[in-house]
């Protein structure tokens, strides 16, 4: 298949809708399939460049600090594109999208979408994340303006699937997760210099309200074995100072950086525990990824998550928000490291059904109904 994935922002892999691209661009094409994006930056073989929205200087910094660009839409690229497409794929309900689907419906070109951006990654921001009004406001607005104008949409978790349901969305809905890579499998490493003599309590995110990390922060400083513990908060955001301010009462500094996917699979094998905190989560690659490594997830219990769904026993899950609690989950896998190995090697086995193999063949096979659909 000639495939078009439309995504304002594909060349820098710092947010996780621009990386699961990425991993699915590649997928794609390793399984036969020729892949085409129409997204910002400079011009390549693949690439229908658009330029990049500007703004006053604090919106910019408000969207480029969420690992974001917004794309101009270019009617003559989508012409193009759609001249050269079997099916489009559109990644977000971004203006660039919902300016090329006005194209592609006026050029019957088949076209499918996915479902990566919730709402609370944007009300959260605008501190609105636990306002239900605002969160209700932000779906109808996907649902009207571009959703419901799909008849196939791609939602990475169960609990999604249901929320657009609950919300009237009104295309078949193909749950299909992201997908693991396979260079991430189960493997543990010796740890480097700065990792000896401490247990390395690993979380990977964007510093954003909707993420949590101020839960897995505070909870290290009540835990019993709190100046044995070493907390890594892999990442970065709008939040960092604060961040960086709460760390301060940790007894051993904490560790804030964006790490490149090469070094944070080494990371991954050095570390002892996984948190995920977020209140607000489609699915997690980072959660997944870290589990099919052999490490333990300790994960926020949210009704607004999916990620609670990996988690293979109780003591895999806390209370949403509630950092007392995961202070006694960390201090107990701390205190069995031979339940830890052992459940680590569970998750990494469990980890085999989301393959990113898997996926593509899952999401091959949504882009050929939609095709058969819009054959005269």
């Amino acid at each position: 298949m000639k495939i078009v994935l439309v995504i304002d922002q594909f060349d820098d892999a710092n947010n996780g809708t621009t990386i699961s691209a990425r991993r699915f661009a590649t997928a794609l094409k390793e399984h036969g399939n020729e892949v085409r994006v129409i997204a910002t930056g400079k011009p390549a073989d693949y690439k229908y460049a658009v330029r990049q929205m500007k703004f006053f200087p604090i919106v910019e910094h408000l969207i480029t600090s969420q690992g974001m660009r917004l794309a101009i839409p270019n009617r003559h690229v989508f012409e193009k594109a759609a001249a050269w497409a079997d099916v489009v794929h559109f990644m977000m309900p971004s203006p660039l999208s919902i300016m090329g689907l006005k194209h592609v419906e006026r050029l019957n070109i088949p076209h499918t979408a996915a479902f990566h951006c919730q709402p609370e990654n944007i009300t959260f921001t605008l501190h609105l994340g636990n306002s239900r009004r605002a969160n209700d406001f932000v779906y109808s607005k996907f649902r009207d303006t571009f959703f419901n104008r799909f008849t196939h949409i791609h939602c990475p978790s169960n609990m999604i699937a249901n929320q657009l349901r609950e919300h009237g969305y009104t295309a078949q809905l193909h749950v299909i997760s992201n997908g693991i890579s396979p260079q991430y499998t189960y493997g543990r490493s010796p740890k480097e210099d700065w990792m000896k003599d401490r247990f390395q309590v690993l979380i990977v995110g964007r510093y954003a309200g909707e993420k949590r990390q101020d839960v897995l922060i505070k909870a290290c400083t009540q835990c019993r074995h709190a100046r044995e513990i070493q907390v890594i908060l892999a990442g970065k955001g709008p939040l960092e100072k604060k961040y960086r301010r709460l760390a301060q009462s940790l007894p051993n500094p904490a560790v804030m950086e964006f790490y490149e996917p090469a070094r944070l699979l080494e990371i991954l094998h050095m570390a002892d525990l996984y948190v995920h905190t977020s209140d607000a989560e489609i699915e997690a690659m980072s959660c997944m990824e870290a589990f099919a490594c052999g490490l333990v997830p300790v994960i926020a219990d949210s009704p607004r998550s999916a990620t609670p769904q990996f988690a293979l026993d109780e003591r895999s899950l806390f209370p949403a928000g509630d950092s007392a609690a995961l202070a006694e989950r960390i201090d107990w896998w701390f205190e069995h490291p031979s339940e830890r190995e052992e459940m680590g090697k569970r998750y990494a086995e469990h980890a085999k059904q989301y393959a990113l193999s898997r996926s593509i063949e899952q999401t091959e096979e949504m882009f050929r109904q939609a095709i058969a659909e819009n054959e005269p």
